[in-house]
């Protein structure tokens, strides 16, 4: 075990447990998909925990310490953070890469997609129809694991994730660089087959519970819906997302 608080503690697979081990993951700019952190915990390590984990723009969820129990029974001096099996890639870069490319950029926007696999169902789809990236909200999305890749046939593996702490910047920054904001809400009467998808597009799709937030739908050049003649008032969203991903490839053949 590891008793001394100054030592890192070991890396697992992709599980670091152990406040330094946490902290030098961190500034060694592994990309980190979650961090647990004792409800309760004090001292000067975890003051600089906290501070790192705020320079990297990543937040932690506060919890028992049983649950830290539960995921290792390794010393894990009441921290654990998981590591990402993707690496995150910056959304500019990739923008100016397809332009480079003389492709027309098409970006998938998650919204709230809390489901493992339906994020990997989504990415699964979204590979086959050639979306240049998927952009998902640093907090409050379903975790990029072992469940969400073994969905997507390792669709993750292949397709380029951007995380951000903002989806409205992004949104933002996306409609400055030439790109139409598209969000398939069931609040409009526009359908989806009313939208020109031939020029750069950002596919905005969300959460089966709540939907688009609504300062990205205020953000949106256009609202879509699909044609619904049954009684179940909604589809699953990796169903939509296919629907409506593979409208944009049907009109860009």
């Amino acid at each position: 075990m590891n008793t001394n608080p100054d030592k890192p503690a070991q890396e697992n697979n992709q599980m670091v447990f152990g406040i330094r081990a946490v902290i030098e993951a961190v500034k060694s700019g592994k990309d980190i998909e979650s961090v647990y952190v004792q409800r309760g915990l004090t001292g000067g390590l975890y003051l600089e925990l906290k501070a790192v984990l705020k320079e990297h723009q990543l937040v932690f969820q506060s919890v028992p310490i049983e649950k830290l129990n539960r995921i290792t029974r390794k010393n894990h001096q009441g921290v654990i953070g998981i590591i990402s099996p993707v690496t995150y890639q910056n959304i500019e870069n990739i923008i100016q890469e397809v332009y480079e490319r003389g492709e027309v950029p098409l970006i998938l926007l998650l919204d709230g997609i809390t489901d493992v696999r339906n994020l990997g169902a989504i990415a699964r789809t979204a590979e086959c129809a050639g979306v240049h990236a998927l952009v998902v909200p640093a907090k409050g999305s379903a975790q990029i694991n072992s469940d969400a890749i073994k969905t997507s046939a390792g669709a993750l593996f292949k397709i380029p994730v951007c995380r951000h702490d903002s989806l409205l910047k992004v949104c933002r920054y996306l409609r400055e660089s030439g790109l139409q904001i598209v969000a398939c809400t069931e609040k409009t009467n526009d359908y989806l087959y009313t939208v020109n998808y031939t020029v750069p597009t950002v596919v905005v799709m969300g959460s089966e519970e709540s939907g688009i937030s609504s300062e990205i739908i205020r953000t949106a050049d256009h609202l879509a819906k699909i044609p619904m003649h049954g009684e179940i008032a909604s589809l699953n969203v990796s169903v939509s997302a296919g629907i409506i991903l593979y409208e944009v490839v049907r009109q860009r053949m």
